[in-house]
């Protein structure tokens, strides 16, 4: 991993509130302009630009869940001169506007966030998922994603050991499969509170009706600094609720 990609991870996360320009960034890891993207893209599988909007949005979610700061000021903290063009960037990514992301938080985030529209011509992906060993409880979570930053998922799938699995109701189209793991022995009432334990890189998967599409392999690995930040907001696919299996687990050992 590139010392340099880490020093500019690092101060997008330190100034994710200031204009960064391409330059100031290449600045930061001692390159040019043109080597630094190649480099940075290599290294974290997409853009500077895209990088550092996913650590606004990330951000931004935060505030909106642990704050009463209206949009228009959280839109300026995270580094946006208008409101406009955060709500269209987080809405792209999030899959709602920032209004309807707060009010969802507090009622809990749904299945109907994330499922394909009916109508929509849908298809499945059958994946292997390797997890590492650990001795603490655990949930692994499944997405389907589209562009690099998107963080909500075409579709999903929640898993609880290495296996064969299959994610249904996926829509045509060119998308990558990604997997989370965390911790569900303390488990946070909050979704956005639960931090990964593992995670995959991206498996690129092309779904086309009536098409056999090829079995992804999922190797999930320790979190890296690397990892786009909006991936962290997978858990927050899940609802309130915990999977049957979780509530039949925990009164075993209740």
């Amino acid at each position: 991993m590139s010392a340099a990609v880490i020093r500019v991870i690092d101060a997008m996360w330190e100034k994710y509130d200031q204009p960064l320009s391409l330059s100031e960034l290449a600045g930061e890891a001692l390159f040019s302009r043109f080597y630094f993207s190649r480099v940075f893209r290599g290294e974290t599988g997409t853009s500077p630009g895209r990088f550092l909007t996913a650590i606004r949005l990330f951000r931004a979610k935060n505030l909106l869940l642990e704050t009463s700061l209206s949009v228009t000021d959280i839109s300026y903290l995270v580094g946006y001169n208008s409101p406009g063009t955060f709500s269209s960037r987080f809405t792209l990514s999030v899959g709602m506007s920032p209004s309807r992301y707060r009010h969802q938080a507090r009622v809990g985030f749904r299945s109907a966030a994330w499922r394909p529209v009916s109508g929509v011509p849908t298809n499945f992906v059958d994946f292997t998922a390797l997890l590492p060993v650990t001795a603490v409880p655990s949930r692994t979570y499944v997405g389907v994603f589209g562009p690099p930053f998107q963080s909500v998922p075409v579709a999903c799938e929640v898993i609880a050991d290495s296996g064969r699995y299959r994610v249904s109701d996926v829509p045509d189209g060119e998308w990558v499969i990604r997997a989370v793991t965390v911790a569900t022995d303390d488990l946070a009432t909050k979704p956005w509170l639960r931090r990964p334990l593992f995670m995959s890189d991206p498996v690129p998967v092309i779904v086309r009706a009536g098409r056999p599409v090829p079995y992804a392999r999922l190797i999930l690995r320790p979190r890296r600094i690397t990892d786009v930040p909006v991936l962290l907001a997978i858990p927050e696919l899940d609802s309130f609720r915990l999977p049957l299996w979780d509530i039949d687990r925990t009164a075993n050992h209740g």
